[in-house]
């Protein structure tokens, strides 16, 4: 990698060989993203999942480096893209940094009249965390016309239990072999 001034590594988009005992670094907007970047949503038919999930890009960081209790995310949310549907973690917290744009943040109780009613434009700079169990649903959505950049960053638990509120919808690791699978709030499987 070349150098700059001070005798610096400057960072390049690459994710080369790595030396033994030094990690390669990464440039976050050039990781390879997810082949698919959000849930297969079982509320949602296949238009309204790609109408909502479109422009959505998530290109993952913390596996590059080997990191297993750590997930983190560059989020490229296109103009009318969702980050998820509205959600709340049992077992996992969740930071989201506005790197760029202004998304819009819906977070709030599970039991909101008007989902509409809890949003909150960010700003670039802006961050905020939702703690495991703290009862906090939330989403971000990009009502610009601008793209929005975020880094999210998570805790990883294989003992995790993920409520959408706004849908007869629960995610948890009870899948075959420890997978992620959904079912319908009284734990029937779709």
């Amino acid at each position: 990698m070349p150098t700059d001034l001070t005798g610096a590594t400057s960072l390049q988009a690459t994710t080369t060989a790595t030396t033994p005992g030094r990690p390669t670094p990464l440039v976050a907007p050039t990781a390879p993203p997810l082949a698919r970047s959000h849930g297969d949503y079982p509320v949602l038919d296949a238009a309204a999942t790609d109408a909502r999930f479109a422009g959505l890009t998530r290109r993952p960081l913390a596996r590059h480096f080997g990191l297993t209790g750590l997930a983190a995310h560059h989020t490229t949310l296109a103009p009318g893209a969702a980050s998820s549907l509205r959600h709340r973690h049992a077992h996992q917290d969740e930071f989201v940094y506005v790197l760029a744009g202004r998304p819009t943040l819906y977070a709030g109780p599970d039991d909101v009249a008007d989902v509409a009613e809890l949003g909150v434009r960010l700003e670039p700079g802006a961050c905020v965390g939702f703690a495991a169990g703290d009862g906090v649903a939330h989403c971000l959505v990009n009502e610009t016309d601008e793209d929005v950049a975020l880094l999210e960053v998570g805790s990883r638990s294989r003992t995790e239990m993920v409520v959408y509120p706004d849908y007869d919808l629960l995610g948890d690791f009870g899948g075959p072999g420890g997978s992620f699978r959904y079912t319908h709030r009284d734990g029937t499987p779709y």
